[in-house]
């Protein structure tokens, strides 16, 4: 068919110029694992310190593997990452469509382009393993192709074509060599003779990963790629079918893994968490961004905590690591403390309440309250149900508990001083903290004790754990007077028991 070459100059001069441009481009499989967030961050990063475009794209031409909610997943992984993205499939844009199932006819005329320019040949054998298709989307050349139809002439290549017959296009590699150069890995060559002739229409009109990729990039615009570095091996036919269409060819940046330890990338198969699973887990997602930079950024001077502004004015491509980054939760179990710690009381009782919540039913228990008692003492918020569930019920506990030997406390001691307390704090009118702690300092100083002698029998009889996230003076305070002076009564009972 005759091509309509004035159609491709108004696709090239919609293309935006003169600024940096780039995009995230996951395929909707399901889930964002830190690799994926990884990709999408430092592409942000790349896009924002330039004061450029940052796009999002969705290569679903693999509808196979796609999932249903998955594009849902993406959106919301990058809205609660602060990752906004000027164009897309939800704001539009100029070079639209942003999803790559929508611009199948476009990838038509560009593979007929392509047939047109030697750059490409109708490949007619009766099978073509599917293994080779997704193999190839990541230079995997073990099951290289010798097609019969290679060297056919164009003119009987379109006779089959319009007899009907099934093909594939494939993309045609000369002999020589290839180099393209890597922001990371500097410059890298390859003979010709090592890549292979890989699928870049499939016989069903879509598109594989390798040839789409390139033509959305060039008509979007895009001006750097970031991509893990499995996809060095096909970085040569990408830069091949750039030269075959007479397209600039953008900055390459191919980033090492994340690995679980030394020997074994993350996945989700092995059981490793994905940007949701850590959100579950009680992490932050400020702390998980920052942390996630790290994986094999490095920042200049020794300050690692950074806030998404901060990043955009520090990040640097160049100090981005040829070596693998290992996943350490610990670490970020660190960082998640920082932000936590870092809080406004206000925010961290937001974050901190659905959790309180989950144990701690009585409506009359005022979730911000018990918050004060947790910002200092928590590391990730899946610990705070645990910490907080005696507030709901008091706990079957042990009258050895009264026992401490730091605080020279005995289960005798602690029956005279809960029976000393109680007046105390029937007589309490604010019920505040400072309220309280001064009536049971003051009981304190008259009897010539410690302040922790009467302290932790109290704390015992309103929590029944030794560890509580506040001393007894919050955690009375929290209760309330009428609960408070019922859990000090009922000690008394119990200790009296045992008399």
């Amino acid at each position: 068919m005759a091509l309509d070459y004035e159609w491709f100059q108004q696709m090239e001069e919609r293309i935006p110029k003169g600024e940096v441009r780039t995009r995230f481009a996951p395929s909707p499989t399901g889930y964002m694992h830190v690799g994926n967030l990884r990709t999408a961050l430092y592409t942000w990063l790349i896009a924002r310190h330039a004061g450029g475009k940052f796009l999002l794209r969705i290569e679903d031409t693999d509808q196979t593997r796609k999932v249903e909610g998955a594009v849902e997943v993406i959106d919301r992984t990058l809205a609660q990452c602060g990752l906004d993205h000027d164009e897309g499939p939800d704001v539009g844009g100029p070079v639209g469509p942003y999803i790559q199932t929508q611009r199948q006819e476009l990838y038509g005329k560009y593979a007929e382009l392509l047939l047109e320019r030697g750059g490409a040949y109708r490949c007619f054998c009766e099978k073509t393993d599917e293994a080779e298709v997704h193999g190839a989307a990541l230079g995997k050349n073990a099951l290289k192709h010798e097609c019969p139809y290679r060297n056919i002439s164009r003119e009987a290549s379109d006779a089959l074509a319009a007899q009907g017959k099934p093909y594939v296009i494939r993309q045609k590699i000369e002999p020589g060599v290839t180099s393209f150069d890597d922001v990371i890995f500097g410059k890298i060559t390859v003979d010709n003779s090592d890549l292979d002739e890989g699928v870049m229409v499939k016989s069903d009109g879509l598109p594989t990963y390798n040839f789409a990729n390139v033509i959305d990039d060039h008509l979007m615009g895009i001006t750097h790629v970031v991509r893990g570095n499995e996809y060095l091996a096909s970085a040569p036919k990408y830069n091949l079918l750039y030269q075959a269409f007479g397209w600039e060819v953008p900055t390459y940046i191919h980033c090492a893994p994340v690995m679980r330890d030394e020997q074994h990338k993350m996945s989700k198969r092995h059981g490793d968490p994905s940007y949701e699973d850590l959100l579950a887990e009680g992490y932050l997602s400020q702390a998980i961004v920052n942390y996630v930079a790290l994986l094999g950024w490095s920042p200049e001077g020794e300050e690692e905590i950074f806030s998404l502004e901060e990043l955009v004015k520090v990040f640097d491509i160049s100090r981005i690591s040829k070596s693998p980054a290992i996943f350490d939760k610990d670490k970020l179990t660190h960082f998640n403390e920082v932000y936590l710690r870092a809080m406004t009381p206000e925010d961290f009782a937001a974050v901190a309440e659905p959790y309180i919540r989950q144990s701690v039913h009585e409506p009359d228990i005022d979730p911000a309250k018990v918050a004060t008692t947790l910002q200092a003492r928590c590391k990730v918020l899946t610990d705070i149900p645990a910490q907080v569930d005696f507030y709901d019920r008091l706990p079957p506990y042990d009258l050895d508990l009264f026992v401490n030997k730091k605080s020279k406390s005995t289960m005798e001691s602690a029956l005279e001083l809960l029976q000393a307390v109680l007046p105390r704090f029937r007589e309490v009118k604010a019920w505040e903290p400072e309220e309280i702690k001064t009536a049971m300092t003051a009981l304190a100083e008259e009897l010539g004790v410690k302040n922790a002698k009467v302290m932790w029998p109290v704390r015992i009889a309103l929590a029944g754990k030794t560890v509580t996230p506040g001393g007894a003076p919050e955690i009375a305070w929290i209760l309330g007077k009428n609960r408070a002076l019922a859990r000090l009564e009922k000690a008394v009972q119990r200790l009296k028991a045992v008399e």
